[in-house]
């Protein structure tokens, strides 16, 4: 078979297993937001029958017949060839190292733990969710040890979100942020000037909320005949294929502020999917770099551009109007200085972007111990709280507001935390270099132009696929590698400002 044809094959082969996960991604979405509570015990099943089905198309030796005879034969000058042929050979490596009985048993724990979270965070029973994270800790340790032997067990697990990043790297860089932050916050919290925030609180009829997000959405770029918002649990970003995004946030009556952002936020994710490579969606060199990478792009739209000054002012109108019983002699930079108030609060995706930061390394650490069996996994509870007194100076009344609170454990997904810091990080390097790059970017913020940055974040980052590194593509759009120092300085010079604190 010439090299033509075997790139043809492999082509075939990649597709398919691309299709079988689509169909896997549409289960867990369906899962999240629709399945009947009573079909947990048997989607868990389907879901674990799936995956292995997968596992064996991913690791079918005619597969790694192809790779091999490929990798010798690669055009070197074709580099979205190339790139398929690399990124197929590693997850083929990697793949063939995971017996089918752990990748099901992982699936299966992964399908079960959902429920059982969602029970345990009802019910306040942490005692009744841990032995889903023993179970998980377990089975991800021997992942860890099957898939990447010469790594530490949480690097391995790190590796899956953010490839070639440590935990050692991590923890430099977010020591560099509890350095500044913490005392910042303190400052804040000591100061005379508040910002008024009474006037997000009320009710705030559902019906409007959904309409009001879904139209903000809409104005961002995303594309509705290719995607869905829902409600779910926990607002999050999945679907199938580039055509298929599906979105989530969730709403109370109390707080119409929280869905819109979370919509905003899964909004970023959803623009990455649907701004994927053309022509080439089902295929490695399409998908997405890193979750770091994935998190850039919804905290770009939701901090650096929805909690804009600019972007209060040119929603102001129709957000008081959505709302008018509580927007009465309020203006646009009441709105502003509220949607970015510094409140220490309890909950991680209710979290401001000053101590959103510090939710995610009390996360970060906790893993960290787990995995270097420094902590027991019944003492969680009580070292989230003492993290939380220590980093933010609150104490969860509850397992609920506390360490029951995200669902990310429940499927397993250790090492998944730190991308959304790493995420803060590039967010606010992609920001100056599209200023740079556009031009007075705040005013057409400030028209309601959103598409010569959705082009410029396509164009750059979406479309590039898996070309290059994480380091490469931001050294090559910023000029500089990942920088914690501009996160830091970002917030010191915006919450400076909105809190007086120079003055």
């Amino acid at each position: 078979m010439n090299t033509n044809n075997l790139y043809q094959s492999l082509v075939e082969k990649l597709e398919e297993i691309s299709h079988l996960n689509g169909v896997m991604s549409t289960m867990g979405w369906d899962q999240e937001v629709m399945m009947p509570v009573g079909a947990a015990q048997a989607r868990s099943k389907q879901i674990a029958t799936l995956a292995g089905i997968i596992h064996e198309r991913m690791t079918h030796p005619s597969l790694g017949e192809c790779l091999e005879l490929l990798q010798e034969k690669c055009n070197q000058e074709n580099a979205i060839e190339r790139c398929n042929i690399l990124e197929a050979k590693r997850q083929y490596d990697l793949m063939t190292r995971i017996p089918r009985r752990l990748v099901q048993a992982l699936a299966e724990l992964g399908s079960r733990g959902q429920s059982i979270w969602v029970q345990a965070r009802r019910d306040n029973r942490f005692d009744s969710f841990a032995p889903v994270i023993q179970e998980f800790l377990a089975l991800k340790k021997e992942w860890a040890n099957c898939a990447f032997p010469e790594m530490r067990p949480y690097d391995a697990n790190l590796d899956l979100f953010e490839r070639g990043t440590t935990a050692a790297e991590i923890s430099v860089i977010f020591d560099q942020l509890k350095s500044a932050l913490i005392p910042l916050i303190d400052s804040i919290k000591g100061h005379d000037y508040q910002p008024d925030t009474s006037f997000l609180k009320g009710y705030f009829s559902i019906d409007k909320q959904a309409e009001l997000a879904r139209k903000i959405s809409k104005d961002i770029g995303f594309d509705f005949q290719k995607g869905r918002m829902d409600v779910s649990v926990h607002p999050f970003c999945g679907g199938s294929h580039p055509t298929d995004v599906r979105i989530t946030t969730r709403y109370t009556e109390q707080d119409f502020i929280e869905s819109l952002y979370a919509a905003i936020h899964e909004t970023g994710h959803a623009l990455y999917e649907q701004g994927r490579m053309p022509g080439y969606e089902d295929l490695p060199v399409s998908e997405s770099l890193t979750m770091g990478i994935h998190e850039s792009q919804s905290l770009f739209w939701e901090r650096m551009i929805g909690q804009s000054r600019v972007f209060c002012t040119h929603y102001f109108e129709l957000i008081s109007k959505t709302f008018p019983g509580n927007f009465q002699n309020k203006t646009a930079d009441s709105l502003y200085q509220a949607v970015n108030a510094c409140q220490p609060g309890l909950i991680r995706v209710e979290a401001d972007e000053l101590t959103y930061p510090l939710h995610v390394i009390l996360r970060f650490e906790i893993e960290k111990d787990l995995f270097e069996d420094k902590i027991a996994v019944e003492d969680l509870p009580a070292v989230w709280n003492e993290k939380m007194v220590s980093y933010l100076g609150i104490s969860p009344p509850n397992d609920t507001l506390g360490v029951l609170q995200d669902s990310h454990w429940s499927a397993g997904a250790f090492g998944y935390f730190p991308s959304y810091t790493l995420g803060a990080i590039y967010a606010c390097q992609f920001y100056a270099a599209a200023q740079r790059d556009i031009g007075d970017i705040e005013s057409k913020i400030a028209a309601g132009e959103f598409a010569p940055i959705k082009h410029w974040l396509n164009e750059n980052i979406h479309s590039q696929g898996r070309l290059y590194t994480p380091r490469e593509l931001v050294l090559g759009i910023t000029g500089e590698p990942l920088n914690g120092m501009r996160l830091i300085e970002y917030l010191s010079a915006k919450y400076g400002e909105l809190y007086r604190l120079n003055g």
